[in-house]
């Protein structure tokens, strides 16, 4: 079965990238810290905070998909409720943010965010919830429909 190494490597790929987005946040601040430009009259010390907390948030998201997509790996279920949510954001997040890597940073970096994105949404549909549910199974076959049930009551008139 290929959904437990699928599940594996997309938590592996998704703490590696929290590490990366929260490191490339922080060296922003710092640099940001150390130009002590202005830009459009904002200030540099919360610009360079903002980059920082950014880079901590978005890190801890991308480690929290990771988080699930390892436990998606270690139970071998399929996530439910907030962990496919979170996952499916994930898939989301990582669309977006490849459509604007192409413009902004090159092709390298859209190559990465739609192999994240392919990984995301093959552990999300190896893992469909119908393969083992009662929906798939055969349901037990009730009494046979033999057409509409005549309705007891006094005979219809007849007409000569």
């Amino acid at each position: 079965m290929v959904r437990r190494p699928v599940a594996v490597v997309v938590a592996a790929v998704l703490v590696v990238e929290a590490l990366g987005v929260a490191a490339v946040n922080w060296f922003l601040g710092i640099v940001v810290d150390r130009q002590d430009m202005s830009l459009a009259g904002l200030d540099p010390d919360m610009m360079s905070t903002s980059s920082k907390i950014g880079g901590i948030v978005f890190g801890l998201y991308f480690a929290f998909c990771g988080l699930v997509a390892l436990l998606v790996a270690v139970r071998d279920r399929p996530p439910a409720g907030f962990g496919r949510i979170l996952l499916i954001s994930a898939a989301v997040v990582h669309a977006l943010l490849g459509a604007a890597a192409w413009g902004l940073v090159g092709w390298h970096a859209f190559l990465f965010m739609v192999v994240v994105l392919a990984l995301i949404v093959l552990l999300l549909m190896t893992y469909d919830r119908q393969e083992g549910s009662a929906a798939a199974e055969p349901r037990d076959a009730g009494p046979q429909d033999e057409g509409p049930v005549p309705v007891s009551g006094p005979p219809a008139p007849t007409t000569p």
